[in-house]
């Protein structure tokens, strides 16, 4: 599934008795849990996933809204479904990795630039 954009940890168990909205929750779930998916990941659009797992789109939303409700995942309008962090702390980084991404990117700096810059800073704070 690598090539449809759809993380392979979302993969569905055909042999699993849970329904599939059950199934793919639970994946989000262990994926966070275990770091496959961790804080900040995009997860693909509803209709994409859908189509990738061979469900219906209803199926795929309705998993999203219960993780939302949840806290599990957040929805950012057209940006798109993201995963959310296990606890506060982590996601308060996630926030603020995020606002330095987009203003290193906005000062013409690469990934690789922002992330030396950052790693020195982390080898000085106390």
């Amino acid at each position: 599934m690598a090539d449809t954009g759809v993380p392979a940890g979302l993969a569905l168990d055909p042999a699993d008795r849970r329904p599939p909205y059950e199934q793919l929750k639970h994946r989000v779930l262990l994926g966070r849990a275990d770091g496959t998916l961790p804080a900040g990941t995009r997860l693909p659009p509803v209709r994409r996933l859908a189509e990738a797992l061979g469900l219906a789109a209803n199926t795929v939303a309705k998993a999203y809204r219960e993780l939302e409700a949840a806290g599990v995942i957040e929805t950012r309008g057209r940006q798109g479904s993201f995963v959310r962090a296990a606890d506060r702390t982590e996601d308060l980084a996630v926030q603020a990795a995020r606002r330095y991404a987009e203003e290193t990117a906005g000062l013409g700096l690469s990934a690789e630039q922002a992330l030396e810059l950052v790693s020195a800073q982390l080898r000085r704070a106390p």
